[in-house]
């Protein structure tokens, strides 16, 4: 099958798209940089500067995971418009070229996978959370609701929409780890706040795998929380982690001082939701790190062999 990835040269790109490959899979690549990212993807990779450079090649499917990084800088008034342009316009992108193709009279996707985040739920204290939970607005689920709803159009079309609601993605190299395994080395990490927040996560290999199981699996369409059956408080996440590395975690960063310094960014810190994998579950997906433990001793190990 063909098939065209936004964000392909991102954490969970850079490991989708070989995972495609090896599956017999065409992969095309949409990237701003070509130039840029050519020695972050395999050769067989066809990348090219926007979805409409595509319309010569039509996809079978589409698979969407750009968008700015949602940490990377303090929430003003113009970086929360950009996270959501990202998100919004790349999508719109894939909705314009399903579109031309229509026109064209050529062949449509036959599915899109379209990321979004557990953002989407916003802050539910310690209530389990499963595709059906009513969400609490507030910034992170309005960005998450406006990427998830430019991709609707595309329904509309008859092409299978299967949406995904990433966790926090764990794998040496980058991702949330990034960040924290520095001082947790040193022996000076700690909980966030009063640690009691939930943190759910997935380990990237699994993510990618369930990617492309509903890539591949036609009966599954609508919304599916992207996270291991097991997520954990940031308690447990950072006594787990320092466990791992034979450190202590001892000190914790007060609420007040993530407030301080990331302003109404500090909530992606301070708040979570106990989310629970539920639809994938039930339509057998099967993880390969359902608990922190595991992924967490995988990812150590390897990071250890690099």
């Amino acid at each position: 099958m063909r098939v065209l990835v936004t964000g392909g040269s991102g954490f969970v790109g850079q490991r989708l798209c070989p995972a495609l490959i090896a599956q017999g899979h065409e992969v095309q690549v949409v990237s701003r940089t070509p130039h840029k990212v050519r020695d972050r993807l395999p050769s067989e990779c066809d990348i090219r500067d926007s979805a409409q450079a595509f319309i010569d090649t039509p996809p079978e499917a589409l698979i969407n995971l750009a968008g700015e990084s949602i940490a990377a800088k303090r929430w003003s008034d113009s970086q929360k418009t950009a996270l959501i342009r990202s998100r919004v316009e790349m999508t719109e992108q894939l909705v314009s070229l399903c579109e031309q193709l229509g026109e064209n009279g050529q062949p449509l996707p036959k599915v899109v996978v379209s990321g979004s985040a557990m953002g989407y739920y916003g802050d539910q204290g310690d209530q389990r959370v499963t595709e059906e939970t009513q969400p609490h607005d507030e910034f992170a689920h309005r960005l998450c609701a406006q990427w998830e709803s430019a991709a609707k159009p595309i329904e509309a079309m008859g092409v299978r929409l299967a949406i995904i609601r990433i966790g926090l993605v764990l794998a040496a190299g980058g991702g949330t780890l990034q960040k924290m395994l520095p001082p947790f080395k040193l022996g000076l990490g700690g909980r966030f706040g009063d640690g009691r927040q939930f943190m759910p996560w997935i380990h990237r290999d699994d993510l990618v795998n369930a990617i492309i199981f509903l890539l591949n699996d036609s009966s599954l369409s609508g919304a599916f929380n992207g996270s291991a059956p097991h997520p954990v408080t940031n308690a447990e996440f950072t006594k787990t982690l320092a466990q791992k590395l034979h450190r202590p975690a001892i000190f914790p960063v007060p609420a007040c001082v993530l407030k301080a310094g990331l302003g109404e960014m500090s909530q992606l810190l301070l708040t979570g939701a106990d989310m629970r994998p539920e639809r994938l579950v039930e339509a057998g997906f099967s993880f390969t790190y359902p608990t922190l433990d595991k992924a967490l001793e995988a990812i150590l190990e390897s990071k250890q062999d690099a």
